[in-house]
């Protein structure tokens, strides 16, 4: 008798209309979100290792500020990946974001894609003198501003090839 009743069931369902339309979801970022993950809509990040400059736009790439827990451990950064998917970089800080926020880099990362060869950077473990290792927060959620400053840290690749490198960068990132 059990078996029948499964059976029923799918017989049942067999008979419904089943409609296949896939409907579109537009997703947008406002400050009723209460994640504090934001994408960014315009703007950009731009990453300087050495000579080269790496440019993300948000108005095609994704370039997000995340909020994350771990662990009862606050942190604050930037996350971005370009619309090729060849390149991405994140930053993070311990604590909380707020405007006129000066604090020290938790960790970083490089990634990229030359098409035979990928290269991954990362937070080097001995910071340099002075400012480096630092993020400088100018704005943060004000007005259609999600974030503008700076930041200079020390990465190296990850392979151990070469020597740590002072890595700058800036951004300038809107949600509306």
């Amino acid at each position: 008798m059990a078996l029948i009743f499964p059976v029923a069931i799918v017989s049942c369902q067999k008979d419904q209309p089943v409609d296949l339309t896939v409907e579109k979801v537009a997703v947008k970022t406002d400050t009723s979100n209460t994640s504090g993950n934001f994408l960014a809509v315009k703007g950009s990040l731009n990453v300087t290792p050495g000579d080269s400059t790496y440019t993300f736009d948000a108005a095609k790439d994704s370039i997000a500020f995340i909020n994350v827990n771990i662990d009862s451990n606050k942190y604050f950064g930037i996350t971005a990946i370009n619309k090729q998917h060849t390149m991405s970089f994140g930053i993070s800080s311990p604590g909380f974001a707020a405007p006129d926020l000066t604090n020290t880099v938790a960790g970083s990362q490089l990634l990229f894609s030359t098409g035979k060869q990928s290269v991954e950077y990362t937070l080097a473990q001995t910071s340099g003198p002075g400012e480096l290792n630092k993020i400088n927060l100018v704005n943060y959620m004000q007005d259609s501003v999600l974030t503008k400053g700076t930041f200079t840290t020390v990465m190296m690749n990850k392979d151990g090839k070469q020597e740590p490198s002072t890595v700058k960068g800036s951004f300038n990132l809107f949600i509306k």
